[in-house]
């Protein structure tokens, strides 16, 4: 195939997956956006951005693949800014040379060293924190740490989705980096051997089992609780959540493990002035509420305070375990999931 014909198949493959104008020619007064967020999560922060900018925003949203489409599409892609969950795929995004440096101040001004990149490829947005909801009937410790959910008085009292999620990767990832393969493997065993079953099912679920008495302690995300809470189409989640509280693990000791919802900027953006301008928004004070007030997520500037209701869960300390070093043990940590048979459950 020659070139030419290449750039016209990539063209096409642009149209017919984005619904973007393409070719990807910069259009004044707008920015194109690819998102693994949620529409009802994200559109807030939109409505606010173009009525205070006038730039106007076009939005892909999908559950997966958004990567591999801006790779496939190449210099034609029409994406600005991509948002997404998980440092993998900020590192990820950034290994196959996808991203290119984000140029606004605001970055470096308000944006922690270890939630972003040492070259300002990707950065947080907001933060997530990968905790312990506990039993309020059953459960009478207000402290914990990721150690004592390893001992036996925990024997068949935990619950947690697959291993091989990215939340729990992010999770042993981040105790790799802070007590090393060999102490974590060993950890994880015993993590596996106090479970009440075999993982599966999602944070919801794990909270849910709470309630029934299969478990009493589920390893969460914090902003679960927050959206159970909330969730007037379903009230029985509400029954779920009121049937647990949060402990943030480690609080007292090197803090909890977070992961994030964050964001780059493509290699061949069009229109990157406005993507620039996006970013820097998103880093707001402003923004930042709505993502606290919205998605019950941690703010990634230190300045702006989490919702009053994420309060009321207590205080985060944030394991200060530069981002880009987690990402680093993720294939070690998806190793020692396979390698114990962690979705199995308990081996003894």
């Amino acid at each position: 195939m020659t070139h030419t014909a290449r750039l016209a198949l990539a063209l096409l493959t642009s149209v017919a997956l984005t619904g973007f104008a393409a070719p990807a020619f910069a259009q004044s007064g707008e920015v194109n956006i690819y998102s693994y967020r949620e529409q009802s999560l994200l559109q807030p922060l939109l409505d606010r951005f173009t009525a205070e900018s006038g730039v106007k925003v076009n939005v892909l949203y999908a559950g997966d693949g958004l990567l591999e489409r801006v790779a496939a599409e190449g210099e034609l892609s029409p994406a600005d800014v991509v948002l997404t969950v998980d440092i993998g795929n900020l590192v990820g995004a950034e290994e196959q040379g996808l991203t290119q440096k984000i140029t606004t101040p605001v970055l470096d001004e308000r944006v922690p060293a270890e939630f972003r990149d040492d070259d300002d490829n990707w950065t947080a947005l907001s933060l997530r924190a990968r905790v312990f909801f506990v039993s309020k009937e059953r459960v009478d410790a207000t402290a914990l740490t990721y150690d004592d959910i390893t001992k036996p008085e925990w024997k068949g009292r935990l619950c947690t989705r697959p291993g091989d999620h990215a939340y729990n990767i992010g999770l042993i990832a981040q105790r790799i980096a802070a007590t090393g393969l060999d102490a974590t493997r060993t950890w994880l065993a015993a993590v596996r051997d106090n479970l009440a079953y075999p993982p599966s099912g999602n944070d919801r679920e794990g909270v849910k089992n709470i309630l029934a008495g299969t478990c009493d302690l589920s390893i969460s995300n914090t902003y679960y609780m927050g959206v159970m809470l909330n969730n007037d189409a379903e009230p029985e989640q509400k029954e779920w959540a009121n049937s647990a509280r949060i402990i943030y693990p480690n609080a007292e000791t090197d803090g909890t493990q977070v992961n994030v919802a964050g964001g780059f900027i493509a290699k061949y953006a069009p229109n990157v002035e406005n993507a620039n301008a996006l970013i820097a928004f998103l880093l707001s004070d402003e923004a930042q509420s709505i993502y606290a007030d919205t998605n019950y997520e941690f703010p990634v500037v230190p300045s702006v305070s989490p919702s009053e209701l994420t309060l009321s869960w207590g205080t985060l300390k944030p394991a200060s375990t530069p981002l880009a070093e987690i990402a680093a043990h993720r294939a070690e940590a998806a190793a020692l999931v396979d390698e114990l048979k962690f979705n199995e459950g308990a081996q003894n």
